[in-house]
């Protein structure tokens, strides 16, 4: 029923859309709640930390409510999109709300949604609006302590907006995401996120570049907002050891940074000063930062620090080793995160123990959604030197009837593979180019190039037309499963190895599977889409599903 809703990507379209009167998104939104038995002012009772941002806001929310949570406070914690389950969306005490809790509450939001239907309101939420009136209803009726979030795209138009009166705000990372809706320059995108700004609740923001910096500020001006920027993680390790995260990767510096701060100022403007330790009195501006002041940095509680050692955040630089075979699992989709996720990737499998005969084999995985530049991100993969690149759709299986949780009515198979297969030709280019521009450069496999549907065979069949000289160590799989199946040549324990009969067609699947056997050691890199690493730990990590 709740995929009846819709799925994330006609949810973008009714954004577009409605994007010319944010007011009558917001005022539709206040309906569906009302109608839901909530009003606006309930949700005050949440003592909600709001968070926005293009890179890191799910991160920094995950080390916001574990730091908040390591104070024994009743934690809940919204956020989107899920990777495995739905129900990841919606946390208490850091853990996925029950099987049982969902069913109660998701018909309770249902049922008084579907008793209210009259000739003015017709209509129900669409997925996303219903699951952010659904987890309001658990929060609130499970009597938390705080609400930690996460905004779903933007801020000004982002139903979460609804929210008047959050304790705290945070702007993680800006960059360049969802421009369809959020407008195509950093600028434009920072006013979007300044709109979660409420006057007289202080906000906070990571360092920034220079003229998105200054739209934040005006924003925060004209909404009578108090805007701090946080100092580096560096200040605050000034004297003592370096303080442990529990999210691989230089870039989750900065997300903790916000968080300490996101976490202080709750703490204390809900009276608990006493319980964080020796922190000062408040956001004093220890120094100008150009025209905006500068957060202190100061003395971490134990709790603090016990916070940030013990967060997690699936599918976020995430390591699992299955004998032989690494996966190296990172959700990242813009060009500036790919940037960090490779700097994780190379440093994380330069740090593995390498194999005595030099045997190992490096593989992408990779498939990006929407409207995002995919040239652009597989460019910045390249110099990662993968033996292989695999392509494959977001579902896990060729039919996904079974798995109602990774179901999206709104992209069709057709649809997803000939993006596949234009990822494909995009990274075989840019190993032309790359090779052209440096004779030095091995060259990779010259084989055949692109894939084709066979129309003698089944329609998800990929063969290859007559073989060209063309650099293409590059595959197309119609599934997750399939793709997996054949990097791990059955030798990851949770996975089947790949079926003789039906195997790909294109000469590099089977010389490749070969490399892939043989290899000492075999490092995968899987990212691009939060939704594709979501389906690959479905398949990798099956307690997951549980």
């Amino acid at each position: 029923m709740l995929n009846t809703l819709q799925t994330n990507a006609s949810y973008l379209e009714q954004v577009k859309r409605e994007r010319g009167d944010p007011q009558a998104q917001l005022e539709a939104m206040q309906g569906f709640l009302e109608r839901s038995g909530l009003k606006v002012e309930d949700l005050d009772r949440l003592n909600i930390i709001h968070v926005t941002g293009t890179k890191g806001k799910g991160s920094a929310c995950a080390f916001t409510e574990c730091i908040l949570r390591s104070y024994g406070l009743k934690t809940g914690f919204y956020s989107s999109p899920h990777l495995v389950q739905v129900r990841e969306r919606i946390r208490i005490n850091g853990q996925p709300i029950s099987k049982d809790l969902f069913n109660k509450y998701f018909w309770l939001v249902y049922n008084r949604l579907e008793e209210t239907k009259d000739p003015v309101h017709a209509s129900m939420p669409a997925y996303f609006r219903f699951l952010t009136i659904m987890a309001f209803h658990v929060f609130l009726q499970e009597k938390v302590d705080l609400a930690v979030v996460e905004v779903g795209i933007g801020g000004t138009y982002d139903c979460t907006n609804i929210i008047r009166a959050p304790v705290v705000c945070g702007v993680s990372s800006l960059g360049i995401d969802h421009t369809s809706i959020l407008g195509d320059t950093m600028e434009k995108i920072a006013w979007q996120k300044g709109g979660i700004f409420k006057p007289g609740v202080p906000a906070f923001t990571v360092a920034q570049p220079e003229r998105p910096l200054e739209v934040l500020k005006e924003r925060a001006q004209e909404r009578k907002c108090p805007l701090y920027l946080c100092p580096e993680l560096d200040d605050f390790e000034e004297g003592c050891r370096a303080l442990e995260l529990g999210l691989a990767g230089a870039h989750q510096r900065s997300n903790a940074a916000l968080a300490l701060q996101l976490a202080r100022t709750w703490l204390q403007r809900r009276g608990c000063q006493g319980k964080a330790g020796d922190q000062g009195q408040g956001p004093e501006p220890t120094r100008p930062w150009g025209l905006m002041p500068l957060a202190p940095a100061f003395r971490l509680s134990d709790a603090m620090i016990q916070g940030l050692r013990d967060t997690e955040w699936l599918g976020r630089t995430q390591v699992l080793s299955h004998g032989p075979v690494t996966w190296y699992l990172d959700g990242a989709h813009t060009t500036s995160s790919i940037q960090a996720c490779v700097r994780w990737f190379r440093q994380a499998a330069l740090n593995q123990d390498k194999p005595h005969d030099g045997s190992e084999v490096r593989v992408l995985l990779f498939n990006a959604t929407g409207d995002r530049d995919t040239a652009a991100l597989l460019k910045l993969l390249v110099p990662c030197h993968f033996d292989y690149a695999v392509f494959c759709p977001n579902f896990t299986e060729v039919s996904v009837a079974n798995n109602a949780d990774q179901q999206n009515f709104n992209v069709t198979l057709e649809n997803a593979l000939t993006r596949c297969l234009e990822n494909q030709r995009t990274w075989t280019r840019l190993l032309e180019e790359k090779v052209g521009q440096d004779p030095l450069l091995p060259s990779p496999l010259r084989v055949g190039g692109l894939l084709q549907p066979a129309p003698a065979r089944s329609p998800l069949v990929l063969v290859p037309p007559a073989p060209r000289p063309l650099n293409s160590p590059a595959l197309v799989f119609p599934c997750l499963a399939q793709a997996l199946r054949w990097v791990a040549q059955g030798r990851d324990p949770q996975l089947a190895a790949p079926a003789a009969s039906g195997a790909h067609p294109h000469p590099v699947a089977s010389s490749g599977a070969v490399l892939l056997r043989e290899a000492a050691a075999v490092r995968v890199l899987v990212t691009g889409s939060l939704h594709l690493v979501g389906g690959a730990l479905r398949l990798l990590d099956p307690a997951l599903s549980q």
